[in-house]
């Protein structure tokens, strides 16, 4: 493509975010639209087939592969911090689990000053572009491009666990979509007929055909143009070439929770002491961008058991793993269209919390990490994250570089009551697999161990040595009111202190979502592409 084009809107990132701005501001044939992806196009095997998962994640065909800083709250350990690297985004390598959130998450948005975030605003926006196996009803629609169906497998396993958390007094539910997902349910997930449904394969690819708009990959945009104070293109480097693209309309940053910080401070918008640390000069000193950063930790308690049948004997039977290639070949069927977890458990740390603050992911498996096999013996995993953290980190500049990657320091369990929530999980968890429904199958703590006691000092230090992400980065350009020190959009996702630029992705969001974040990041761009549209209209009428 010629080095400079110019476009009404240019969409950066192709991930679940940018794949709904793409389709929603091309719908329009006389609006220009350009998306540059820095990654792939999903032409892999394994980024359709739902257990691919296992293979993407480490992969640098279809991760970033970062890694935090050491974390003092887990020890002084670093994690790998996977971000998907294809069209599709995260969307391509995740869970596909579809889960929106509590109502009163959004409500808190609203409360917060941030007319149209509430829970009655949102939820329109969910159902007009599902296609929700439930078909459309008071919580869900039909008509729209996000597949959601029902797991093509059970497991005796996770019915049994199902049973437990029923007797521990945590009730099953049909849906966790409907405002209030307290109880235990088989997860929702983003498939269609046994495959990965990303959001590529929703929103971006069956509409590539329009003239009007353009997908170029391997595009790494290295900063925003700034222009007297407005945004007017991106520069970027696509195979070595550097190019220009410029923007008549709006720039829109949909890099993420990771990449739009990024994005934003070799653009000379961010914390003037950072920017100065580099050498960039700054155009828009705005503290909030890299700030605020808000992750779900998960704790993996594994507990080997007998007498059930799991996944672990499966692998690990040549026989067996082939069966499950041909039941998947033939059917659709069968553990090769797994998501990551099957069984969700949502419930309170305390008794006299108003709503849920943990979820369990229950897998009928257990590996000592992502890309390593599974234990050899039969085990089940019991994930649990803490909803809604108090602990805020960072996403900050390693070089002015824009293929260096930044660095990122969660800052994991820093605060009191993050260490006493992860304490409780840990202590629910194993009530839970202490009732009567799974007794017959001896459960045994392997992770973090029996040996580890029930005191907090014991069960925080446990959660700190078992500790890691379950890759729901949020918050790291979040909407606020211009009195917030650290709010970086208004609530129409425009920057302030700089026309023309908007972000619509995960970093928006001023505090995190209770539960799974993707589909809620989806939501974000649906509703930034109709604001953008409003606006676009707005200024025709008076002009």
């Amino acid at each position: 493509m010629p080095d400079s084009e110019i476009y009404d809107y240019i969409v950066v990132g192709a991930g679940s975010a940018g794949c709904v701005l793409a389709n929603r501001l091309s719908a329009d044939p006389k609006n220009r639209v350009l998306v540059l992806e820095a990654g792939g196009r999903d032409n892999w095997i394994w980024f359709h087939i739902p257990v691919g998962y296992l293979f993407a994640i480490g992969n640098p065909r279809a991760d970033w592969c970062f890694r935090t800083e050491p974390e003092a709250g887990l020890n002084g350990r670093a994690l790998n911090y996977p971000r998907g690297k294809a069209i599709g985004g995260s969307s391509a390598i995740n869970a596909m689990i579809y889960m929106r959130g509590q109502a009163a998450d959004y409500d808190h948005w609203r409360q917060l000053g941030l007319n149209g975030w509430g829970w009655d605003d949102v939820l329109p926006v969910f159902k007009g572009h599902e296609d929700h196996y439930l078909g459309t009803g008071e919580f869900h629609g039909s008509r729209g491009e996000w597949r959601v169906e029902f797991p093509r497998l059970t497991w005796k396993l996770l019915d049994t666990v199902r049973r437990a958390a029923q007797e521990d007094g945590i009730a099953p539910i049909p849906d966790f979509n409907t405002g209030d997902n307290t109880g235990s349910s088989y997860f929702q997930v983003n498939q269609k007929r046994g495959f990965r449904w990303s959001a590529a394969r929703g929103f971006l690819k069956p509409v590539l055909g329009r003239p009007n708009l353009r997908l170029e990959t391997g595009c790494l945009t290295e900063r925003v143009l700034v222009e007297n104070g407005r945004a007017v293109g991106v520069a970027y480097r696509q195979n070595g070439v550097a190019r220009i693209a410029r923007a008549r309309g709006e720039v829109v940053l949909a890099a993420g929770a990771i990449g739009t910080p990024q994005i934003l401070k070799l653009s000379g918008i961010g914390p003037s002491a950072e920017l100065a640390e580099h050498g960039i000069a700054v155009v828009n000193d705005r503290a909030g961008v890299g700030a605020n950063l808000q992750d779900h930790l998960q704790l993996r308690l594994i507990y080997k058991i007998s007498g059930l049948p799991t996944l672990n004997e499966r692998y690990h039977s040549l026989p067996r793993r082939a069966l499950m290639g041909l039941e998947f070949a033939l059917l659709q069927r069968g553990p090769l269209t797994m998501a990551p977890s099957q069984l969700g458990i949502f419930t309170r740390s305390r008794p006299e919390l108003e709503r849920a603050d943990l979820e369990f992911h229950v897998q009928p498996l257990s590996l000592p990490k992502f890309g390593e096999p599974l234990h050899a013996f039969p085990a089940f995993t019991m994930s649990v994250c803490n909803l809604r953290p108090t602990s805020r980190g960072t996403v900050t500049l390693g070089s002015v570089d824009a293929t260096a990657p930044p660095r990122i320091s969660p800052n994991y369990l820093a605060t009191e009551e993050d260490r006493r929530v992860a304490a409780d999980s840990i202590r629910v968890a194993r009530r839970i697999v202490s009732r009567p429904a799974l007794a017959p199958y001896r459960p045994e703590e392997m992770l973090p161990g029996a040996a580890v006691g029930d005191d907090e000092t014991s069960l925080a230090r446990a959660a700190g040595d078992i500790g890691t992400t379950i890759f729901h980065p949020v918050g790291t350009a979040k909407m606020g009111l211009p009195s917030d020190p650290l709010a970086v959009v208004d609530e129409r996702l425009r920057l302030f202190g700089c026309s023309g630029l908007r972000v619509a992705d995960a970093s928006v969001m001023p505090t995190i979502t209770s539960g799974n974040t993707n589909s809620p990041t989806i939501m974000i761009a649906e509703k930034a592409a109709k604001m953008m549209l409003e606006d676009a209209r707005r200024t025709a009428g008076l002009s």
